[in-house]
């Protein structure tokens, strides 16, 4: 019988602790109309007025989105293309398209993820973890959403019109990336946890705040008993997109788990758009994250403005066939844990 070897890295079954000053060298965030309305507006790196970003369909809007996002990390990390090792990223849509055509055009390698709306960290937590062990110098972590082209497979499409109920959500239309590397003053990425798959049974694929809240809890609360934290030693905690519903039920959750997060705990869902926007229960997508992470509490980071940020980013691993045969919602959440820049 072999004996698993103590590892500096392997904080436990779920949690990785980076040794290896892995850090954010540059992110970039780009987005849609609704988006660039709401309070984040003047911190994406790019906006488009329109739905289609200048393409024929929604789908290659979202391609663009994403290749957009991907170039101005780059740039802003001031690298070139050919100092890319990998692409790993992630989207809705069926068979990862947006990725492998996006991929396909940049020619970077690419391992493709999917994880629904935890998208955005788990695609980061895997590159931290290739960085950190010497694996790769530069890697692209990148996601994507598209309202128009997640409601056509997930729910109705746009053109049919159909009503939603208030406890519904927006997805997000934009994209995000950031490129992870050794060294450098960018935000630190100190521990990573990875989610378990919760199913409470909900069956209603409107309802994805309360279906994603008690994997959040799950997450969360195993990243507190694996590094030895609590609430307090983080400036801000959010999650990725439980918008009202889900964040009230997160927040019961954890102060029912003795984890009091009054006053350091919010969720991307609530912070992208403004009060006044007609988005029901509040964003999702894999861009609720992404877009707010990669901006906002970037620059927060590198301010000096927040010093430590646990940012649990949520996914629904539904199907349009597993809903149409009623199976109930299976859920993750995956949790990244970063450390302010210099």
């Amino acid at each position: 019988m072999s004996t698993a070897t103590k590892s500096k890295n392997r904080v436990s079954q779920q949690t990785w602790k980076f040794t290896e000053d892995v850090r954010i060298q540059g992110s970039a965030v780009v987005v849609g109309p609704k988006e660039a309305e709401g309070p984040l507006k003047d911190l994406f790196d790019r906006t488009y007025d329109d739905m289609y970003a200048g393409q024929d369909s929604w789908e290659k809007a979202e391609k663009k989105l994403m290749e957009d996002a991907i170039t101005l990390a780059i740039k802003k990390a001031n690298l070139k293309k050919n100092q890319i090792d990998q692409i790993i990223a992630g989207d809705l849509l069926n068979q990862n398209i947006t990725v492998s055509f996006t991929a396909e055009k940049m020619q970077f390698p690419t391992l493709g993820m999917y994880g629904a709306c935890s998208s955005s960290m788990l695609t980061l937590s895997t590159a931290s973890a290739l960085v950190n062990a010497g694996y790769s110098n530069y890697i692209v972590a990148a996601c994507s959403s598209h309202n128009a082209t997640a409601e056509r497979q997930f729910r109705y499409p746009t053109e049919y019109g159909g009503q939603k109920p208030p406890h519904s959500q927006c997805t997000v239309t934009g994209a995000g990336a950031a490129i992870v590397g050794r060294g450098g003053n960018g935000p630190r990425i100190t521990y990573s946890t990875v989610g378990k798959v919760i199913d409470m049974g909900i069956t209603d694929p409107f309802a994805m705040g309360a279906a994603m809240a008690p994997a959040a809890v799950s997450t969360i609360a195993t990243h507190f008993i694996d590094t030895g934290r609590s609430p307090s030693d983080y400036d801000l905690i959010v999650t990725g997109d439980l918008g009202t519903v889900g964040y009230a039920i997160c927040k019961d959750m954890l102060a029912k788990e003795g984890y009091n997060v009054e006053g350091v705990y919010n969720d991307c869902g609530l912070m992208i758009y403004s009060p006044d926007q007609e988005v029901f229960a509040g964003a999702s997508g894999c861009a609720s994250s992404a877009s707010v992470t990669y901006s906002y509490i970037m620059n927060q980071l590198q301010s000096g403005k927040l010093k430590k940020v646990l940012v649990c980013a949520t996914g629904a691993l539904l199907s349009p066939i597993s809903t149409q045969q009623g199976n109930s919602i299976p859920c993750i959440a995956h949790a990244v844990a970063f450390e302010g820049g210099k």
